[in-house]
């Protein structure tokens, strides 16, 4: 019996040992599934708050996003392309003396307008016209020579080898008499031009040999204004007449000038084609060397429709506008053309009457629902 006891003993030693030992473990167990019944719980409540919070935003009714919309009406488009030139005599022209001399008479000064014939200069002819003298003296006396030997041969009194020696003699001092009264004509230095004279180089008492300059002569009542077109719209210029320019020194005179001439090369340096445009200046307000800005039209769109760019979207890799139908937002894939300005033209997509919307497009969807507060009619009425 003592032995029995003692084992029982010693179980129950050994069960109560087990049990100390793993109460530690079991309280923890008993807290951790607490703490996880009470999260439970509180996760439980806040779907359902959230549940209910999302249920009665649902039942408030999103407000509209205001929009404004432009109408399309056709109208005519231009591609436009604007470059700088400058204003060019027609005819710059230097007279010079064609024979040395001494000036006697100055009879011009700078700013003076002169027609053809004109005199400008007198050179001292007093060599010129003794030379004449004697050129004259000696054609009349060999063509006197040359009459009576004529009678003489007729009659058998001279060979006509002499006579050929006579024919010789006039037709040399006929020369000489020639070049005689051309170089005494060059004493008068004459405008070979209708024009202005822009520059004077001579005073009286100054000696000029052949080639010196006298004047420069200017014809500024029509000019030409040249500008240098880039080689990818050398093709549209062809094919253009008129042109129109602003001159900024003449408070933005507007004027129009007529296609003359498209150079064939480039200049060597700016690669450039010299276009040369007419300009017509009666009253000689435009002077050479003025800068003009040329407008040159490179395309036009009698019937076209424009858009303002930045009303330009891209949706799922399409470029296209929104266009408001009944209040609905309508993305519409376009296809653009050339610009003109900040608006660009549109080939394909739109018709005329839709209601591109213009102010409001980057913040609104396919399909959905918009307010439009304003429709305007003109582009124009977007930078108002």
């Amino acid at each position: 019996m003592n032995t029995q006891s003692q084992v029982s003993e010693t179980v129950v030693r050994k069960i109560l040992k087990f049990i100390w030992k793993a109460v530690p473990f079991v309280v923890t167990v008993l807290i951790v599934g607490i703490i996880i019944l009470l999260l439970g719980r509180t996760i439980a409540a806040k779907k359902a708050e959230l549940a209910e919070q999302q249920s009665r935003e649902q039942t408030v009714t999103k407000p509209l996003t205001n929009v404004v919309t432009l109408q399309i009406i056709p109208g005519v488009l231009k591609e436009k392309l604007s470059l700088p030139g400058v204003a060019k005599p027609w005819i710059s022209l230097k007279v010079v003396s064609e024979i040395k001399g001494k000036i006697v008479n100055k009879k011009i000064d700078q700013g003076r307008y002169v027609n053809k014939g004109d005199i400008l200069a007198v050179i001292d002819k007093r060599d010129y016209q003794n030379a004449y003298d004697a050129a004259l003296a000696s054609y009349e006396s060999a063509l006197a020579t040359q009459k009576r030997l004529k009678a003489l041969v007729k009659n058998n009194f001279v060979t006509t080898s002499s006579l050929d020696d006579v024919d010789a003699l006039v037709k040399t001092s006929k020369a000489a008499f020639d070049n005689a009264e051309l170089n005494l004509s060059r004493c008068l230095i004459q405008s070979p031009m209708k024009g202005v004279v822009n520059r004077v180089y001579i005073e009286n008492g100054k000696f000029l040999n052949p080639g010196d300059p006298v004047v420069q002569i200017l014809q500024i009542d029509k000019l030409k204004i040249e500008v240098g077109i880039p080689e990818s719209d050398v093709d549209a210029v062809r094919k253009l007449k008129f042109f129109n320019m602003t001159i900024d020194a003449l408070k933005g005179k507007v004027c129009k000038g007529e296609y003359h001439y498209l150079s064939k090369t480039t200049d060597s340096m700016a690669r450039l084609y010299n276009l040369e445009i007419k300009v017509n200046n009666q009253d000689g307000q435009i002077l050479p060397d003025m800068f003009a800005r040329v407008e040159i039209i490179k395309h036009e769109d009698a019937n076209g429709i424009a858009i303002p760019m930045y009303s330009l979207v891209k949706v799922n890799g399409s470029v296209g506008v929104y266009i408001e139908n009944s209040g609905i937002a309508k993305f519409t894939p376009v296809e653009t053309g050339f610009q003109t300005g900040w608006q660009t033209q549109i080939l394909k997509g739109l018709d005329p009457g839709d209601k591109v919307v213009v102010i409001g497009h980057r913040i609104i969807e396919h399909d959905q629902k918009i307010n439009v507060i304003k429709n305007i009619m003109d582009i124009k009425e977007l930078t108002r």
